[in-house]
């Protein structure tokens, strides 16, 4: 019993460190270009190294953010962890992007760790996902739009792919990334929220 205690929560620790590392600022770092805090809306992410470095860095980045998440939830499924505690080991990964130890924790919003949290759990809903999330970008071109929609939606794709237990890890997964998408919100209501592929006014 305390040896599972402490695997879980060995575990738990490591998803964290691994969601910790943002990627948006250690590819930028690697390949000398500006560090994404200080540009556009100074969010570590995809969308923002899009906007400034091109296609190429922010789907390596995107990558990244989906892997780091990945590796650790895959490896507790191997070693059979259950439901409850690979939803504290998923939890983890998803707040180490938006609280990252490395970097001060101040992080991204979450929307590539969420894909691959749910990816590595469950790879039909993961697909769902991306595809809910990619058509909304599509027919809006806003990301913030269409990653808030997909949050919202999150919960029930949970409860019909998973089970209960994931169902509410989604639902707290969702208010997060939600709550870090507030400017976003404030942007869209009023008519000053940034389209996919530009750059933020001077």
């Amino acid at each position: 019993m305390i040896y599972n205690q402490f695997a879980t929560a060995f575990a738990i620790i490591i998803a964290y460190l691994f969601g910790s590392l943002s990627m948006a600022i250690i590819i930028c770092k690697i390949l000398h270009l500006p560090d994404p805090r200080s540009q556009g809306s100074g969010n570590p992410g995809a969308t923002n190294v899009l906007r400034y470095n091109g296609k190429k860095v922010a789907a390596i980045t995107l990558l990244g953010d989906v892997l780091k998440c990945v590796i650790p939830i895959v490896v507790a499924k191997k070693y059979g962890f259950n439901s409850f505690e690979l939803a504290l080991i998923t939890f983890a990964a998803f707040l180490g992007h938006l609280y990252p130890i490395f970097f001060h924790f101040k992080g991204g919003k979450g929307v590539a760790p969420a894909l691959g949290c749910w990816l590595a759990l469950a790879w039909p809903m993961g697909l769902l996902l991306a595809v809910t999330w990619l058509c909304i970008a599509i027919l809006t071109r806003y990301s913030s739009l269409a990653a808030l929609i997909t949050a919202l939606l999150a919960p029930s794709y949970a409860w019909y792919f998973t089970n209960g237990t994931f169902a509410v890890m989604a639902f707290c997964m969702s208010l997060l990334l939600i709550y870090r998408h507030a400017k976003n919100i404030r942007n869209l209501y009023t008519g000053k929220e940034t389209k996919i592929g530009k750059k933020f006014a001077p």
